[in-house]
């Protein structure tokens, strides 16, 4: 059995769409982000960083596995499954989940603190992070007009690539003039264990709606959770 700490972000999802897709028990431990629960000492002690998702593998003797991408990359060799063998397709797998964790995730992350949470709106902060969103969608966009997925089969890259990309209207990012990204958002957006990943804890509000009470509810909170993090690194 394993214990998945995890809150309903796409960093979150990423990792109850893969134990979904592999079939893997797990006891969905879902962390009050607004209150700070993944800041308590208990917390910390699975993952230092004070961030979600974290897993404890009990089948493993209660191992800890923290950093989404790490976790993702555990539960494939776990299983021998969504990652080749190989060492080259491990490779390509690899370089498509480093593509997400160091770029699609940070820029589009850094878009939502500008474009919805902070409380000034700083234009230039805005279209920085928007466009290298952008041209990073784009990328996907290019090397998809060739490949059903990013790897070559379905596998953890996918997933964690398409649980930040499915977001993109609430990064402000428009992917209508990219076709093959879409295809490929649409295809795994079928998927039933994805389906059922994406509920592992549901939403708090739908992403592609705007100006509804659950949107401005969710900006809120979200910028009292910058808020909060700000203070903390302004302490001597």
């Amino acid at each position: 059995m394993i214990d998945l700490y995890t809150a309903a972000t796409p960093n979150g999802h990423k990792v109850s769409i893969a134990l979904e897709e592999l079939g893997l028990p797990y006891t969905l431990r879902v962390l009050d982000l607004a209150k700070g629960e993944q800041k308590t000492p208990a917390f910390l002690a699975i993952n230092p960083n004070g961030r979600i998702p974290a897993i404890i593998d009990h089948e493993a003797g209660g191992f800890a596995v923290f950093e989404s991408g790490a976790i993702l990359i555990y539960l494939a060799e776990k299983t021998g499954r969504l990652m080749p063998s190989d060492v080259q397709g491990r490779s390509r797998v690899i370089q498509w989940l480093m593509f997400q964790m160091g770029g699609v995730g940070p820029m589009m992350g850094q878009a939502n603190v500008f474009f919805r949470y902070f409380p000034e709106k700083i234009k230039p902060a805005i279209d920085r992070y928007q466009g290298e969103s952008k041209r990073l969608l784009t990328v996907l966009d290019g090397h998809l007009k060739d490949y059903e997925y990013l790897a070559g089969d379905y596998s953890i890259a996918d997933i964690a690539n398409w649980a930040w990309v499915r977001t993109h209207r609430w990064s402000g990012v428009d992917v209508s003039d990219l076709p093959h990204l879409q295809r490929w958002l649409d295809a795994i957006r079928q998927r039933p264990a994805v389906q059922r990943g994406i509920e592992a804890p549901p939403s708090r509000i739908h992403l592609t709606k705007d100006g509804d009470e659950a949107a401005k509810r969710f900006s809120e909170e979200a910028r009292k959770m910058v808020e909060m993090g700000q203070a903390q690194k302004d302490k001597p």
